[in-house]
């Protein structure tokens, strides 16, 4: 590497004193693709890794590698080079590991890509040790210890298998899976947990899964009582990077599961939080420096709660403030690079040039020369991160030349004024200028300067400076010059200046302004309100130019608004040079809105509020309005007048959000309102208005149900708003009270078994919040409801009385369902000798109408009344699954999952578990409330375990299990049934 820069340096000195300078033409390497960090798995079977590397530049790079700062022999068979990318020949994690660097180098310099590193990813198996069982009470917690084996990246992802692959635990409010640790937590352990368990381990790096031996969890029937929230599940200390996600694990054992809160230490909670897994996991996305604080997690069931805190510290990765880019500089110059970059913890910042480092964190260099010429790069890094800047550095010699900008043939200047006459060559190092006019040489003086740049500035023009001026530059390469002529013009002046104007709002005004010039030159005028100039195209509808007679510049201001008053300045200007003057435009009008407020001494039914006066726009303030605004509506409403800057308004509505505004009125109007305050909360109150249309009735048997119109928010008064409901049987002396807490419900059904139907009652309700209770309603009577029904047919068995006439050959039953019309109906006949029949077939859940009436070969008789009959709902459709059975002694237990009845089915109310050798039809049945049964371990061969739910629509879907006679410890049992694969 430091060879070629020597070379570069020769190169450029053979330049120089030759006396000219052969460009070199094109630039340095700049990366378009650089290596990444690279994880291999060690069991992969492609037998080879890619680093990637790819740089333009003109010539085009060639390529090196270096290892641990070692440079790679790219001669060895291992290697193969694909542009500049590396491919490695069958990996070796002893050889290959480590930190990968690509140097792209050409005749303009070299520069290094950033680290990369490869390393070696794997994921033992389990030991082949069996796992011992647990055994734990019903209703106390516990854990399973995953224990992964030997792994990296620590990237890995759990879950847990029961009894065979691939049913997997599904996690809820009681069980909880750390993807920490990867343990398994129950907070309160059940029959149903009965089971083997696997700890399922996956490495996404690698694309690798493992599981451990089974672990049986063995519920003991010996039930506890409960225990308090115990939390087992603790985040630690996290540093977190801005604008990745964040995510902290909480769980607690307890009984009841305890519920779990999070909450920000003393802080509102980030906007970007999201509480997942029953409250377990709390993710923040996208994180951010206001979100670094103390987090707490709290569990608590009615045993006591537990709590934990820790703290999330919020990092940066490097980023730029100001960084390198390509410069060229003349030889002998000056060069400071500034390179500031921004992080947590802040960056260090190193230097390399041409791929060397510099050991500086600043680069600055007094005089440059053709060795300090190449390939620089800036390097800013902290614990998270490296970032890279990479610009080439250019150095420039050559002697004067006006080719690429020579001096303006022709320059203009007014008299009494002031003109720069610019001479800019090319030259590198910076030339030394002299000026003449004429053959006269200049110096620097009290109306003429040469500057520091070259150019020639003179002040208090006069007719005499006129004619020609030559700019002379020389450096140490050569010298050259360039010549110019000074053309002298009249002065422009402002002849007739504008004068200062007074309006109302709505009314014109004129602006005026006169200039004389020089007559060669065209001349232009420009208006400004305060420093901006007036379009006139945009601002058609208020400003107007004068009609145009020999010089007038003249502006016309029309239906004047406040926003038009100001300082207006005409400017008469030629291509030489201009001349301003300028007037006030006084506009009388409303006041402006007033400012400051400020909401004080917050009452239940007033406040307090000050502010501060707005601009009377030249008219004395004679009062002020006072408007507020609640949540209920966007309407403003006036609240108070008033001709002084505080006042208290009242009649406010207790704990309600306001906002208040000012408006100032003048004789001239009223004004624009101020911004409005910042919203502010009444004091709270007591309820003073009762709920309205006190009723209800009705209902099912044993109901009571009261009804009335809830409250609007504006009546709430308080927090905890809710209603109190009174009521008592007709003529009794004591009132049965109820609270109802959410306030937008306006019904409440009293249950009472031994409530007679049909009574009277007499009822009343009131409002309450956390400052008391509010006045009752008027009393109002209502009955409960009236006696129902206590049986529902499924099948429906119709019967009737035999009529009298032997003529009668049958009977005839129609029936149709309630949403069927009658002409739609069924019919079933039957012998004259039945008095009764059963209607089958029906659809569950469904209320239908039969009649009967009698026929013979003549027609068919009168039909009797129309009875009605209800269906019961269908029995489950759902099958028991993830049946299991476990040995304990001389006996199977088989589990299997509660089957939930959906809203159209009937409730299940227990199990019937049928088990018969298998090839047998016959067996014994167990009926059962219990998701569990015991059975004894066939002696011959196996059992065939058959389990369906019950219920009074009749027996759901069954589900199987097969049991063997033997069975080998960690061994899963085979489920028939597709539903369970």
């Amino acid at each position: 590497m430091c060879g070629r820069s020597t070379k570069v340096s020769q190169l450029l000195a053979l330049c120089f004193l030759k006396s000219f300078c052969l460009e070199l033409k094109g630039y340095g390497p700049v990366f378009e693709e650089q290596p990444i960090d690279t994880i291999y798995p060690e069991e992969s079977s492609d037998g080879k890794v890619a680093m990637n590397c790819r740089a333009r530049g003109i010539p085009a790079p060639i390529y090196k590698w270096r290892l641990n700062n070692w440079e790679i022999d790219l001669t060895k068979q291992r290697y193969s080079m694909v542009g500049g990318n590396l491919e490695i020949n069958n990996p070796e994690k002893s050889r290959d590991a480590g930190k990968y660097v690509c140097i792209a180098s050409n005749i303009h310099g070299i520069v290094r890509s950033r680290e990369a590193n490869l390393n070696f990813g794997y994921l033992d198996l389990f030991p082949p040790e069996e796992r011992s069982e647990v055994k734990v009470r019903e209703g106390v917690g516990a854990v399973l210890l995953c224990e992964p084996p030997y792994h990296y990246p620590d990237d890995l992802s759990y879950r847990w298998l029961l009894n065979e692959f691939p049913i997997f635990i599904a996690l809820d409010k009681r069980r909880f899976v750390s993807q920490t640790n990867g343990n398994l937590y129950i907070a309160k352990v059940e029959a149903s947990d009965k089971g083997n368990y696997s700890c399922f381990v996956s490495s996404p790096s690698i694309t690798k899964s493992v599981f451990s031996k089974f672990i049986p969890l063995i519920p003991q029937t010996d039930r506890t009582k409960g225990y308090p929230a115990d939390i087992k599940v603790k985040f630690k200390d996290t540093y977190a990077l801005l604008w990745q996600n964040v995510t902290l694990e909480c769980f607690a054992l307890g009984n009841p599961v305890p519920e779990i809160r999070w909450a920000k230490y003393l802080e509102p909670m980030p906007s970007t939080a999201e509480i997942s897994m029953s409250g377990a996991v709390f993710k923040i996305f996208n994180i951010q420096y206001e979100d670094e604080g103390t987090y707490e997690c709290e569990a608590e069931n009615h045993r006591g709660k537990d709590k934990h805190q820790a703290r999330v510290y919020v990092q940066a990765y490097p980023e730029w403030v100001e960084h390198i880019n390509d410069t060229e500089r003349d030889i002998g110059s000056e060069l400071y690079w500034p390179c500031v970059a921004t992080g947590k913890p802040i960056p260090a910042i190193r230097w390399f040039k041409n791929g060397v480092s510099l050991r500086r964190n600043e680069l600055r260099i007094q005089s440059l020369s053709f060795d300090d010429a190449g390939m620089y790069q800036c390097i800013a890094e902290n614990t998270y991160g490296i970032i890279y800047a990479n610009a080439e550095l250019k150095i420039l010699a050559s002697a004067p030349t006006f080719e690429f900008n020579p001096m303006k043939k022709k320059v203009l200047a007014a008299k009494g004024g002031r003109v720069i006459i610019e001479c800019k060559p090319k030259a590198a190092p910076k030339p030394r200028f002299s000026w003449s006019k004429g053959t006269e040489l200049l110096v620097n003086g009290t109306r003429m300067r040469i500057w520091d740049d070259g150019s020639l500035e003179i002040m208090n023009i006069t007719k005499m400076d006129e004619g020609s001026y030559t700019c002379f530059a020389e450096n140490n390469r050569g010298k050259a010059n360039s010549t110019g002529t000074l053309v002298i013009t009249d002065a422009t002046r402002i002849t007739l200046a504008p004068i200062n104007v007074d309006v109302t709002v709505g009314e014109n005004a004129t602006m005026q302004c006169i200039a004389s010039h020089d007559p060669t030159l065209d001349l232009t005028f420009i208006w400004s309100l305060n420093g901006y100039p007036i379009d006139f195209e945009k601002e058609s509808e208020h400003y107007e130019r004068g009609v145009m007679v020999k010089n007038n510049g003249e502006l016309l201001i029309k239906n004047a608004q406040l926003r038009h008053a100001g300082r207006y300045t005409c400017t008469a200007q030629s291509i030489v040079d201009n001349s301003s003057a300028s007037a006030d435009l006084v506009v009388r009008g409303p006041p402006g809105p007033p400012g400051g407020i400020r909401v004080e001494d917050i009452r239940d039914s007033s406040v307090w509020i000050t502010w501060s006066r707005g601009t009377d726009n030249h008219s004395p303030i004679s009062k002020y309005t006072i408007q507020s605004k609640t949540f209920l509506s966007e309407e403003w409403k006036d609240a108070k007048t008033g001709n002084v800057e505080t006042a208290r308004v009242a009649d406010l509505v207790p704990w309600m959000e306001y906002e208040f505004r000012i408006i100032a009125t003048n004789t001239l109007g009223i004004g624009e309102p101020s911004i409005p305050s910042q919203r502010i909360r009444t004091e709270g109150a007591p309820p003073n208005v009762a709920p309205s249309d006190i009723g209800g009735g009705g209902g099912t048997n044993r109901e009571l149900t009261i009804t009335w119109v809830p409250l609007s928010r504006e009546y709430h008064y308080g927090n905890n708003f809710g209603y109190i409901v009174a009521f008592k049987p007709f003529g009794e002396k004591e009132w049965r009270r109820v609270t109802v807490t959410n306030p937008d419900i306006g019904r409440y059904v009293h249950k009472d078994e031994s409530m007679p139907p049909s009574s009277e009652y007499q009822v009343k309700v009131k409002a309450f919040n956390n400052k008391g209770d509010g006045p009752f309603s008027i009393t109002a009577v209502i009955f409960s409801a009236k006696d129902a029904p206590t049986e529902r047919p499924t099948e429906v068995g119709v019967s009737w009385q035999h009529i009298f006439q032997p003529s009668a050959e049958g009977y005839q039953i129609r029936y149709w369902a309630n949403y069927e019309k009658e002409v739609a109906s069924q019919r079933v006949q039957v012998a004259n000798s039945e008095y009764s029949t059963k209607l089958e077939n029906l659809k569950p859940d469904t209320q239908y109408h039969i009649d009967v009436c009698a026929f013979n070969s003549a027609g068919y008789g009168p039909t009797s009344a129309i009875v009605s009959a209800l269906t019961k709902k269908s029995p489950p459709s759902q099958r028991p699954r993830n049946l299991s059975a476990v040995r304990s002694g001389e006996k199977y237990i088989v589990t299997w999952e509660h089957v939930r009845s959906l809203s159209n089915e009937s409730s299940v109310e227990g199990y019937k578990v049928l088990y018969r050798p298998d090839g047998q039809h016959e067996g014994k049945l167990v009926m059962t409330a219990r998701r569990w049964i015991e059975i004894p371990i066939p002696k011959n061969g196996q059992y065939v375990v058959e389990v369906r739910a019950h219920s009074e629509g009749g027996d759901g879907e069954v589900g199987q299990i097969i049991v063997p006679d033997t069975i080998m410890k960690g061994m899963v049992l085979r489920r028939l049934g597709s539903e369970d694969r």
